[in-house]
């Protein structure tokens, strides 16, 4: 057996057993890095389940990826491309593509008695991937639409339906500026509620046959491409890949560079993160750096003994980093608990709830990848080994004789 772990594994049982006054400190050095590791946990948790919520709303409204014809303006209006491409609808059997679908956009005004609304009309075809809209449903049901007949239905936000005092099945009146005026008469068949209030404000579903017929563009004419991807972490290397697989003509941007804005800001609450992360690592290291310091001077004597029989410093100090390492894996324990414990009870009961209109959600998101808890433990362990080396160096000026003496 390793002697360094022996001694140590023998320290740790007789520190448990007697009533020494580093008892204290040690529960308290516990009590610090258990603590700490839960509000990391629990602050990255939260972090990234923000982050998750909001860019998967953004997604649900345009798709990981859009191919679009290149334009020099940022207007709402698309131009038309040939719907029949090369890449339409095969690209869909490559691994990391999930779907595609055909969409068209217009601006238009929804009037009614009291109200004046500018919108988009987002045109969809059958192609639609209706999933999103229906885990955000409130009422109605998600317009299907087919190649045959020009669809009336429309798919709202709840939002917009307050806002206009619009109830499902109602009428919708949309007015389209353009040369000549044209208008258009719906039938509110969903609506749906995502709390992204610039979104829900701005989109109207309907039938892509619309826009073709008010742009007068012919059934084989599209404004664009939306396409899904599996991984979202693949999303610039997939978004460079189909830029290069479509024709000279057409532009291909991903979700990112279509709303720079909002992913700009989640990323900003990285920093937010990594400010606790830092904070809450320097208290463990305190508590533990001073816990450590204790522990020596408790065992000067010893420290002079194992020094008289031969041992030499670096063994020595091995055998309280292996009390420091035992000090941070049980306050790593205790710590993974509390922090995954109230993540799971966050993520399943929701108990704590959020202003919709401020947060874009009704509660505290959780979502915390196994990847990152592995790393943020095994850093901890890391770290604070590395750092404690430091304060072990002070039993290299401990001398046998001085160190037997002391009581």
């Amino acid at each position: 057996m390793n002697v360094e772990y022996f001694i140590a594994k023998r320290l740790i049982v007789a520190k448990e057993g007697n009533n020494r006054l580093s008892r204290p400190i040690i529960r308290i050095a516990i009590l610090a890095i258990a603590l700490s590791v839960a509000v990391m946990l629990i602050s990255i948790a939260v972090v990234k389940g923000f982050k998750k919520d909001i860019a998967d709303k953004v997604i649900g409204f345009g798709a990981h990826i859009q191919i679009t014809a290149f334009s020099d303006n940022n207007s709402f209006e698309t131009k038309a491309i040939a719907k029949h491409q090369d890449f339409y609808p095969s690209i869909e059997q490559e691994d990391e593509i999930t779907h595609i679908q055909q969409f068209a956009t217009k601006a238009g005004i929804i009037k009614t008695k009291k109200q004046i609304h500018g919108v988009v009309l987002k045109g969809v075809g059958t192609d639609f991937d209706p999933a999103f809209f229906e885990s955000n449903l409130q009422e109605g049901e998600v317009p299907i639409y087919n190649d045959s007949l020009t669809s009336s239905a429309v798919m709202i936000s709840k939002r917009m339906s307050d806002l206009l005092q619009l109830k499902l099945g109602a009428n919708l009146i949309m007015y389209f500026v353009q040369d000549p005026p044209r208008v258009r008469k719906f039938v509110i068949e969903g609506i749906y509620t995502t709390e992204l209030e610039d979104f829900d404000n701005l989109y109207v579903f309907a039938d892509i046959k619309h826009i073709q017929q008010l742009n007068s563009w012919g059934t084989d004419s599209v404004g664009g491409f939306e396409i899904k991807i599996e991984n979202f972490e693949e999303l610039n290397k997939q978004t460079k890949i189909l830029y290069e697989k479509v024709p000279f003509n057409l532009n291909a941007e991903n979700i990112k560079q279509l709303n720079p804005q909002i992913f700009d800001w989640l990323k900003l609450q990285d920093i937010n993160v990594n400010v606790i992360i830092i904070l809450m690592l320097i208290v463990a290291l305190i508590n533990i750096t001073t816990t450590l310091l204790i522990l020596i001077l408790e065992r000067t004597k010893l420290i002079g003994i194992l020094k008289a029989i031969g041992q030499n410093n670096w063994s020595i100090r091995k055998v309280f980093l292996f009390n420091a390492f035992y000090l941070i894996v049980k306050g790593l324990f205790w710590g993974n608990l509390i922090g995954l414990s109230m993540a799971f009870l966050q993520k399943k009961f929701q108990i704590l709830s959020l202003n919709p209109s401020t947060y874009y959600m009704k509660s505290v998101p959780i979502h915390l990848p196994l990847a990152d808890v592995l790393l943020l433990n095994f850093g901890v362990i890391a770290i604070c080994i590395f750092i404690l080396i430091i304060p072990t160096y002070l039993i290299t000026k401990i001398t046998p004789i001085k160190a037997i003496r002391f009581d």
